[in-house]
């Protein structure tokens, strides 16, 4: 049967350029020309190509049937069209006019606290806002960004506590980008230090103003001119010795010097006369996101311009939603926040990255129409990162080995932190371990604990998970040791980092694994002098041996941990007592006995190394 041909002279040609998406389908685009679905189809068989009204189309095939019909296109990809309208409210064309912005009212200043790890930045927030952050931080080393306000006379301004350990680079340059003013916080006895430096550069580059802080001023050793000595060599010279750069000494630790750095910073903010628009759709920067059991994604966000209200349709990236809460740095909720005012974000589809601006879409439609396309091309672009990396796996003990017969060897790695600025930090610091010979590939990288998806994805793949500040939940577990997948859990990065190196290098320690061996159930408590309490058990479970290691467990909660001193059946001395026997058990240095406690005993065995 013979096919029609097409004749373009059936509808008017639409006037003027037509944006046309990517991959359309002749459904989409037959309408966008003034055509029909049927049209596109039969023109493209005369041509040779086989193809349904619901079948995607080549850029060939679109461009081809536009020249036909003497259509102009252009060719955009998915979402680029609201991209780009979304785009337009990120451009504060007004910013340019100094009569514009001479209306606008002051805002608080944004500052950033920078420098060496364990120069004393957090405890020096500590004092300025009477908290107590640093014996929270595993290690006593800040590992996420913290955002905060403090009030003084009526005045007020925001703290960026930037992590100082090296790893965190990346998150330092990020509170460099938002902030108004650094203080460099340099220990008057360590002196200027490598991180230091790199805290410098980053302000460097943001193009703001910097005060130094001459910390642990209290300390034996402290030399406040040789801090500025190193710092004058910095293109940093101190306005006592005739520059421009205020550097105030101080101790974090008892308080002295504090109030002349507020003021210092108050009246440096008043000379940058620092302005916003309050009025308008909010727009700003993620400072950090996590997934919360209780309340789901959380973004920590700083508004930088407008007014953010609860209600308000927030997109980020490939995150979006309805703000649903806010939360200040205090913990209380509110209903908006003014520019330079940090809050958490509560309503979002997912977690946000760090790093990434946010705005407030004009609707929802909108908002969720820009975050679906982006999560559409990251998840193709993640896809082919999965591809390339699931090739030529080897387990964190095999590097090694890989490494001493020659081959180029490839660490296929699943990486879970407990927020985003954690996560980019350690792949980040992970990446800059690479060799020529061993090469590092993430899989998956993300935010949450590790969950059942994550152990098949590295049996699939091959690849070791490294958990940072999370963990594996039962099934998981119960998976991982099944399909024989490796969890390793940290806490504190520079441990994650050594243990990679010690890999590569084949000096990875012993591991051990905890092997409960039997539990008892107190039932009795006896008092026996000059020895003290004894415990009345029934063996439950297992062997109890004297001399083991010992856990003792009060409605499921370690509360102490040591050894069997002495074991018992009736009077005599036992060297163990299986399940279903009465025993007294005492215990090396705890009398604190309860009935219904539970005695557990384990001893760790190490895992043979395949």
């Amino acid at each position: 049967m013979d096919v029609p041909t097409y004749s373009a002279e059936d509808a008017p040609i639409p006037t003027g350029e037509v944006v046309i998406e990517r991959a359309s389908t002749a459904q989409d685009l037959g309408p966008r020309l003034n055509r029909t679905a049927a049209d596109v189809v039969r023109f493209l068989l005369t041509n040779g190509e086989m193809v349904t009204a619901t079948q995607s189309l080549t850029d060939d095939m679109i461009e081809m049937f536009a020249a036909e019909i003497g259509a102009e296109i252009k060719l955009v990809d998915p979402g680029e069209e609201q991209e780009v309208e979304l785009r337009k409210l990120l451009e504060f064309e007004d910013e340019d006019d100094d009569d514009i912005v001479d209306t606008w009212p002051s805002r608080p200043p944004v500052i950033t606290v920078m420098g060496h790890v364990d120069h004393g930045k957090t405890l020096l927030l500590d004092k300025i806002r009477s908290a107590n952050v640093v014996d929270g931080e595993a290690g006593g080393i800040t590992q996420h960004i913290g955002a905060y306000q403090i009030e003084r006379n009526g005045r007020t301004m925001t703290f960026l506590d930037t992590p100082g350990h090296e790893a965190f680079t990346s998150m330092r340059a990020r509170g460099a980008d938002v902030t108004d003013i650094v203080v460099l916080v340099v220990a008057a006895d360590d002196g200027v230090m490598p991180q230091t430096l790199e805290a410098l550069d980053h302000a460097k580059a943001a193009e703001v103003p910097i005060i130094v802080a001459i910390n642990k001023m209290d300390r034996e050793g402290a030399d406040p001119q040789r801090v500025m000595t190193q710092l004058s060599e910095r293109e940093l010279v101190p306005e006592a010795w005739g520059g421009e750069t205020i550097m105030v000494p101080l101790s974090a630790m008892t308080g002295e010097g504090i109030d002349d750095l507020i003021e210092n910073l108050f009246l440096l903010a008043e000379l940058e006369d620092l302005r916003a628009t309050p009025e308008g759709r909010a727009a700003g920067s993620v400072l950090e996101a996590h997934l919360d059991i209780g309340r789901g994604p959380v973004a920590t966000v700083l508004v930088e311009r407008g007014t953010l209200n609860v209600g308000d349709p927030l997109v980020s990236g490939a995150a979006w939603g309805r703000v649903r809460a806010l939360v200040n740095d205090q913990g209380e909720r509110v209903e908006s926040a003014l520019p330079s005012t940090p809050v958490q974000v509560l309503g979002l589809n997912e977690v946000a990255e760090a790093g990434d601006s946010f705005v407030i879409a004009p609707n929802e439609k909108l908002a969720s129409k820009v975050a679906d396309t982006r999560e559409h091309w990251q998840r193709l672009a993640s896809l082919g990162r999965d591809a390339s990396a699931t090739s030529g796996g080897a387990k964190l003990e095999d590097i090694f080995k890989q490494i001493q017969a020659g081959e180029a060897a490839t660490l296929n790695l699943i990486v879970k932190a407990d927020v985003n600025g954690s996560l980019e930090a350690v792949c980040d610091s992970l990446k800059k371990r690479e060799r020529d010979d061993v090469k590092l590939a993430f899989v998956l990288r993300g935010v949450g604990g590790i969950t059942e998806n994550d152990v098949q994805l590295a049996a699939a793949s091959n690849a070791t998970i490294l958990g940072f500040n999370v963990r594996p939940d039962r099934k998981a577990r119960e998976l991982a040791e099944q399909e024989k997948v490796e969890i390793r859990n940290y806490e504190i990065i520079y441990k994650l980092l050594e243990d990679i190196e010690n890999a590569m290098l084949g000096l990875l320690e012993p591991e051990y694994e905890e092997v409960v061996t039997g539990e008892a159930e107190v039932r009795e408590i006896f008092r026996v002098p000059r020895v003290g309490s004894i415990a009345g058990c029934m063996v439950t479970n297992g062997t109890i041996t004297r001399g083991s290691k010992v856990r003792f467990l009060r409605d499921g909660t370690i509360i102490w941990k040591g050894s069997i001193q002495s074991l018992k059946r009736f009077k005599e001395d036992a060297q163990e007592v299986s399940a279903g026997f009465e025993c007294g058990i005492g215990l090396s240095d705890f009398q604190d006995l309860k009935e219904g406690d539970i005695i557990e005993t384990y001893e760790e065995r190490e895992i043979p190394r395949e």
